[in-house]
């Protein structure tokens, strides 16, 4: 019989985990770095005076953001010499993820690539008041601002989000329609059939990170991405096979050639047409597609 029961700060943490993994994650982008992130927190959380804290959940997502802004400034650096586009990492969840709209496209591969043009102090604003609706005051405490500062700081970044978001919401059956489409064109490799689902300019962004073939630039254009698909087709040497399934609570399709993943395709869709497609295909950012990552909203 297993009579033990975990000490009154390791419950708070573990309680909480989920929702400062997402916060972490939301920040960064990057599940590896987010789970460091975790680590960091809680061996500052053991030194907290649980006598002093009158809000454990608040003082847990402070010490997350603070340790996830260090994580984001160091991130940048790395991403200056990252070989061509970076997409954020996609992770498998849970379907509660999808069931909640705002959640889900707060951790769209879409929008995580928007907030990716934010300063680290405007993500943290942002993912913070817009997406887990806490408080300036709180705000405020955990990156050292006045809550003025910290509300003018949520105002130019919400701006900078509206602006690059879409503009009315799209239902989950209309973006897996539009993927069952690519599915299907690669499958058979007829790809012109995808001229009547492509925006005409539409926008292809691939991460291979260096590791797998990618398109070192945004590829713009119905054409030309159609062409692109067809280069990489020809190249690909094997058969390739598209599974439907959820990202980040949206759907996308898992590609896989010969059996093995080849990467992650997410799009985003607008007046029933595709503006933006996501491809990820660096290996180290495909290692939790096939096992689910619990995440937490508000």
């Amino acid at each position: 019989m297993n009579d033990y029961t975990p000490d009154p700060a390791t419950e708070a943490f573990l309680s909480h985990r989920n929702l400062l993994f997402t916060v972490a994650y939301e920040m960064l982008g990057s599940a590896a770095d987010a789970e460091d992130v975790l680590q960091e927190t809680w061996l500052r959380w053991t030194d907290v005076d649980l006598a002093q804290v009158r809000d454990r959940r608040a003082y847990l997502v402070r010490i997350t953001t603070r340790q996830a802004l260090n994580r984001l400034r160091t991130l940048k650096r790395r991403k200056e010499t990252y070989v061509g586009p970076w997409l954020p990492e996609p992770l498998l969840t849970t379907p509660d993820v999808a069931e909640d709209a705002e959640l889900a496209e707060s951790l769209s591969l879409a929008l995580l690539f928007v907030l990716e043009t934010l300063s680290p102090t405007e993500r943290a604003v942002f993912v913070l008041h817009e997406v887990f609706d806490f408080d300036y005051d709180m705000i405020a405490a955990a990156l050292g601002k006045t809550p003025a500062a910290a509300r003018q700081t949520a105002y130019r970044a919400r701006r900078h989000v509206d602006a690059r978001r879409p503009r009315t919401p799209v239902s989950a059956e209309e973006t897996r329609a539009a993927l069952d489409s690519f599915r299907s064109a690669l499958e058979t490799g007829d790809l012109r059939g995808l001229l009547d689902v492509l925006a005409p300019d539409v926008v292809f962004v691939s991460d291979g990170g260096g590791l797998r073939l990618a398109a070192l630039r945004p590829v713009v254009g119905a054409d030309r991405v159609l062409r692109y698909m067809a280069g990489s087709l020809g190249k690909a040497g094997g058969t390739l096979t598209g599974e439907a399934t959820t990202v980040n609570g949206n759907p996308a399709l898992v590609l896989r050639l010969d059996g093995g993943i080849d990467g992650v395709l997410a799009a985003r869709v607008e007046d029933g047409r595709v503006t933006r497609l996501y491809y990820v295909r660096n290996p180290e950012k495909l290692t939790r597609v096939e096992s689910e990552t619990f995440l937490a909203g508000r």
